[in-house]
């Protein structure tokens, strides 16, 4: 029987009938005994189990050491590998955690009576794609293929929401993009959001190459009848792809106007700068001149040297400032 340890790493341990009905939570321990007798598979849901637990799991079903090594080792690449009569299927998960994505996995063991998914990291709970399929029996029947099918489509379908909420916050950032102040926090939001959604295409395009396999190949574990199921979600994968592609176009966009506003904003203040400089140096060099400790200047001979000197001046940088004025550059 099921121990306290193992209960928390347990998520479910259901047994269906041949027919696609439910017949009902198994212990670990009883699953030898359902899959000695015919007819029927087991649907077992584990999350982050020890490696006890994993050991365990492999004696009931008969599974391939390296297979379980990967299972409880996690971080592994995405990828679809046949053991015999058997799949061993690693996809990557994405849940949405406040204003970031959070990445997990899931490792699938397939076989013709069992179908075993191990979760690692952010990840939904698999209880709508098993409740969807127990209200779906006929469906059921074919076997753990079409629950195999029920969590690749719940995993796919989890991805498009989380581009659709990058792309309202786009909507969003674009209007700070083009505020007359640079914000260095829009620079790094936009850039954030490019490195999320290339993590998530990275985790998206493999599920195209493991879903066609799972389209064509495999007889001895996939229903030719959940084939077509498996299209349709290779389908939503594709549209995911796109869907991402276009948005990361879309950021490498928002982000070259931003960088490019804030140049042309700091040009502005450049020229502002160069214009104030220019209109003050028309004072600096003629009192520079006049400050000079020579014997024949102007201002010793005529008393009204200093007032011409001044309104010289001014009429210098009056014009000086018209000029900058209507050249913008004030």
């Amino acid at each position: 029987m099921d121990t306290p340890s193992t209960t928390g790493m347990v998520a479910n341990c259901v047994a269906y009938g041949a027919d696609g009905h439910r017949i009902g939570s198994i212990t670990l321990d009883e699953i030898s005994n359902f899959l000695a007798q015919p007819g029927g598979f087991v649907w077992v849901g584990l999350v982050e189990p020890d490696e006890p637990l994993l050991e365990k799991l492999q004696v009931q079903f008969g599974l391939h050491e390296l297979a379980v090594e990967d299972a409880h080792t996690a971080h592994q690449r995405q990828k679809i590998e046949s053991y015999g009569d058997s799949l061993f299927i690693v996809v990557q998960t994405a849940q949405t955690t406040g204003a970031k994505i959070a990445f997990g996995e899931t490792h699938i063991f397939l076989g013709k009576r069992y179908l075993l998914s191990v979760r690692h990291g952010a990840s939904q709970p698999y209880v709508p794609a098993r409740r969807n399929c127990e209200q779906a029996p006929e469906h059921l029947a074919f076997g753990p293929s079409y629950a195999l099918y029920a969590i690749l489509d719940l995993i796919v379908d989890n991805y498009l929401p989380i581009v659709q909420d990058f792309r309202k916050e786009l909507q969003e950032l674009e209007h700070d993009v083009f505020e007359d102040v640079s914000n260095r926090d829009v620079t790094r939001r936009l850039y954030d959001m490019q490195r999320d959604l290339l993590t998530l295409k990275l985790a998206a395009t493999p599920l195209q190459d493991i879903l066609g396999q799972l389209v064509r190949l495999h007889p001895e574990v996939i229903r030719d009848e959940v084939r077509p199921y498996f299209r349709d979600v290779q389908d939503h994968v594709t549209r995911v792809s796109d869907a991402i592609n276009a948005m990361r176009e879309m950021l490498g966009a928002a982000m070259n106007v931003n960088l490019s506003l804030i140049t042309v904003r700091q040009n502005e203040v450049v020229k502002r700068l160069a214009g104030w400089a220019a209109l003050l140096a028309a004072p600096t060099l003629l009192a520079s001149w006049y400050g000079m400790n020579f014997r024949d200047m102007p201002e010793l001979a005529r008393p009204d040297a200093y007032p011409i000197i001044i309104g010289v001046t001014a009429a210098i940088c009056v014009t000086l400032f018209v000029i900058l004025k209507r050249a913008k550059w004030l």
